[in-house]
């Protein structure tokens, strides 16, 4: 497995909850496809919103890969990357998809790197992995012996403030 940029692994748990969200509960398939039909169009005509996961759920659905791994060595930088190379490692069918792809590398290439990344990890999700930050990871290692040697016990005279027996 690769570690891929800790933003790509959160994009693509957005992406899956965006996903839900506009399938809903119970699903429903037209709505979805109104939405990726519509948001396909606008791409395609050099518009649509600059926004990462609209980018990648215009594409998960028609994207295709050539070449995983570009792909996965490109996910290792978020903000720098190679869009060229990206958009060479995959593809979309001809027609509307293939004219928004064509439309995000001319006029969205860093963006569209990103949402095409994006995307990759999401439908393939076993070929990456990204850092562990449960508190079960977090506490590896850690023995639980919080406290400070001799320095964690209160003053005298912090502890006689509310000490009200005590002398006055």
């Amino acid at each position: 497995m690769r570690k891929v940029h800790p933003e790509f692994a959160y994009q693509s748990r957005e992406l899956a909850a965006q996903i839900d969200g506009i399938l809903g509960d119970p699903p429903d398939r037209k709505n979805y496809q109104r939405m990726l039909d519509a948001l396909m169009s606008e791409y395609a005509s050099g518009g649509g919103i600059e926004d990462l996961n609209m980018m990648a759920f215009a594409l998960v659905d028609v994207i295709e890969f050539s070449d995983p791994k570009t792909i996965l060595t490109d996910a290792d930088d978020y903000e720098y990357g190679d869009p060229a190379r990206v958009f060479a490692a995959a593809s979309c069918p001809d027609g509307t998809p293939a004219q928004m792809y064509a439309a995000l590398e001319e006029n969205h290439p860093d963006l569209g790197r990103q949402a095409i990344i994006t995307a990759f990890l999401h439908k393939h999700p076993r070929l990456w992995d990204d850092d562990d930050v449960s508190l079960d990871q977090l506490a590896e290692g850690d023995d639980g012996d919080d406290v400070d040697d001799e320095d964690s016990g209160v003053s005298d005279d912090f502890a006689q403030m509310f000490d009200q027996e005590g002398e006055k």
